[in-house]
């Protein structure tokens, strides 16, 4: 889908940057055209300097979107989910960050998740990064508690783990 997503913008890199950001922060469009998180107003200036390109490339996409259904219909319908990654180290909070070979192999998250279970370990939170709207999706694991070195071993010894990362 992110691909497909990403076509109908091949002509304007400038208009790539503005979906990417739409997508990687949840933002949706409404029916005036405005960037909104929940009901909160984005001013297009702000979404054009965090991504370098002028205000007028954001009303151009955000004009895209309102005229193609199916973008219309992806972009009236996203939302944000609040993340404690940005939080674990003033919550004492442990993020683990797993990389995967095959993003839409089955049972990825189930068998990491069961993985901690049997360490008694608790999750605060699991973020898995849709494979659809991504390049490299991650699954993101926030527990209240230092990981040891043998649920770090086990989880890396998965078949599909290509790379595990402990913040």
């Amino acid at each position: 889908m992110f691909d497909e997503i990403m076509e109908k913008f091949e002509g304007s890199p400038s208009q790539q940057a503005v979906i990417r950001l739409l997508l990687e922060r949840g933002f949706s469009v409404n029916d005036d055209g405005r960037v909104v998180s929940g009901g909160i107003e984005i001013p297009n200036t702000g979404i054009a300097r965090e991504i370098g390109v002028d205000r007028r490339v954001v009303d151009s996409t955000t004009d895209v979107i309102l005229e193609d259904p199916e973008l219309r219909r992806i972009f009236q319908n996203i939302s944000q989910v609040p993340s404690l990654m940005d939080l674990a180290p003033v919550l004492d909070l442990t993020v683990l960050s797993i990389e995967v070979g095959d993003a839409e192999q089955k049972g990825i998250v189930a068998q990491v998740t069961g993985t901690l279970a049997d360490h008694d370990i608790s999750i605060r939170q699991t973020i898995s990064e849709d494979p659809e709207f991504t390049d490299e999706p991650r699954l993101y694991l926030i527990t209240d508690e230092e990981l040891p070195g043998d649920v770090i071993t086990a989880i890396r010894d998965l078949e599909f783990v290509r790379k595990i990362e402990i913040q």
